[in-house]
Order: structure tokens, then C-alpha cells, then sequence
């Protein structure tokens, strides 16, 4: 679960008044599961999000349950992962336990972290659906687009994954932000092509990989070299897609070695940084 995906629950369960508490991660010294800011929503029936599981996660389950059975004041917890739980990280946590009902406890004022990345999605078909799956859990913003409404799964995404159909889909090139990643792997060669194209022409991409063999990668490549796009940036293109070293061709594991590929690539450019010179 996201940390957006987890202050939306928050919202719900606060609104709606279930018992529940909040354990917060306030604090980090030394090698930890997680970071400060990371927090775990525990009710008498449900737990939502991690602090990183282990004993340390199923004690401070515990622990938020008793103060579900017997309120009081938010707690404060200094734990040494080696010596009180037997941890081999070997790191220190300070925890914060309180009721998600107390004053002081307001999810809409939760600082959430930067998504690692922004994404432009271009397909849902049996790839692009299997990669949106993967990426519903991690802190990310994608737009999911395809000029086919019926190829759309039928549940809802959460709700850092927007579905766009729109017509012509290399129109939104021009929306996503400098740096962004793109992934292209939609049912047409032809429409692959003319994203390709948007994409290369804007030339400040962060990441961007295209479905597809070597064949396919080598004919593009001419295509674009005829069209006049600039060497270095055919050069850039991730095609075929996936992090070397997962074989298969079976959809949800093209999709596991396509997201392995995007969370390995380095921080995007930031807003206002200046692009790359164009040839």
C-alpha cells in the first residue's frame, strides 16, 4: 500500500470512526527497516501499510492493540532492533503509538514523500495491465493511456495510476513533466511508432523503453534515423523492455522485469531543470 493510499484509509476509517491506531516511525538511526514517516494503520480485525514486518512489526501490532483496549496518551517507543528484538539489522527506531481519534493524529496533514517517479503508461493490454498491477503498490504517478476504453480493466485503479483514453494518445506526450518515464506498448506498430517519435522529440526524457525484439528495435531505428531523429537519443531507447537477466516472454514477467528496470534508473530531472541539447 502507498503512503497516499494509506492516509486515504486513514480519512475513511477517522470519518467514519473506527477504533484504530497509528504507529509512526519518528525516528531512525543505523540500518532499519523503514524510514521516518513510514506508518501502519492497526484496528482489533485489519492492518494496513508496514513498518517492515518482522518482530518489530508484530510487536508494535501488539502494542497498538493494547492502547486500542486501553486508551490513553500517545506512546513513545525507543527500540534497538539487535538487542530488544533480536534483530540482525542492528539499527534504533523511535515509535509513536496513538489513537487515529486523537486530536493530534490528522491524516490530511500526513507529509507524504515525492513519487519516485512520473510515468507515462501507453497500453492496457495484457503487459500494460500486469505492470499497473505491480505498480498499485509503489509511490509513483502514472498515466495510464490507451485509445481503447474496453481494454481497461474494470475495478478502479488507486489513485496515483489516472486512466486516460484519448485519441490521438501521442497528443499527451506534451503533458507529462520534464523527466518523466515513458513506457510504450500498445497494440499498433504504427501508433508505437508516432509516440516514439513525440517522445524523441521532446528529448528530456528520464527513461523510456519500448516493447518489442531486436527486430523490431533495428527497424524503428531506421525509421527514425530516415525521419531525422538524433542518433544519441535512438540510442537512449530501452527496447527490448526489462531489466537484463529475467527471461521469459509471459506477460507478468515481462512486467515484473519492466518495473525492476524503472525503479533501477536514477532520479529524474527535476521541474524547471534545463533539457538535454538537441542535435
Amino acid at each position: 500500500m502507498t503512503p497516499h493510499a494509506l492516509r486515504e484509509a486513514a480519512l475513511r476509517w477517522r470519518a467514519a470512526g473506527r477504533a484504530a491506531a497509528v504507529v509512526e516511525v519518528v525516528a531512525a538511526r543505523g540500518s532499519v527497516p523503514r524510514e521516518p514517516g513510514t506508518r501502519m494503520l492497526v484496528a482489533a480485525d485489519e492492518v494496513l501499510g508496514t513498518i517492515g514486518g518482522g518482530h518489530l512489526e508484530l510487536r508494535a501490532i501488539e502494542d497498538a492493540r493494547r492502547l486500542l483496549r486501553e486508551p490513553g496518551a500517545p506512546v513513545l517507543q525507543q527500540i534497538a532492533l539487535g538487542p530488544a528484538l533480536g534483530q540482525c539489522c542492528g539499527g534504533a527506531l523511535q515509535l509513536r503509538l496513538a489513537l487515529l481519534a486523537d486530536a493530534a493524529v490528522d491524516p490530511a496533514q500526513w507529509l507524504l514523500p515525492a513519487p519516485r517517479f512520473h510515468l507515462q503508461l501507453y497500453g492496457a493490454g495484457h503487459v500494460g495491465r500486469a505492470i499497473a498491477t505491480l505498480l498499485a503498490g509503489v509511490p509513483c504517478r502514472v498515466q495510464w493511456i490507451d485509445e481503447r476504453e474496453s481494454e481497461f480493466p474494470a475495478a478502479p485503479p488507486p489513485p496515483h495510476i489516472q486512466r486516460l483514453c484519448v485519441e490521438p494518445a501521442e497528443a499527451e506526450v506534451a503533458t507529462a513533466p520534464p523527466g518523466a518515464f515513458y513506457l510504450v506498448l500498445t497494440h499498433s506498430h504504427d501508433l508505437d511508432l508516432a509516440l516514439t517519435r513525440a517522445i524523441l522529440a521532446r528529448g528530456d526524457f528520464g527513461f523510456f523503453g519500448l516493447i518489442g525484439s531486436a527486430t523490431k528495435r533495428a527497424r524503428f531505428e531506421h525509421r527514425l534515423r530516415e525521419r531525422g531523429c538524433a542518433p544519441a537519443l535512438i540510442e537512449r531507447i530501452a527496447c527490448p523492455i526489462g531489466l537484463p537477466g529475467i527471461a521469459g516472454k509471459e506477460p507478468a514477467v515481462i512486467a515484473v522485469a519492466a518495473v525492476a528496470q524503472l525503479l533501477a534508473q536514477p532520479a529524474p530531472l527535476k521541474p524547471g531543470a534545463p533539457r538535454p541539447i538537441m542535435e
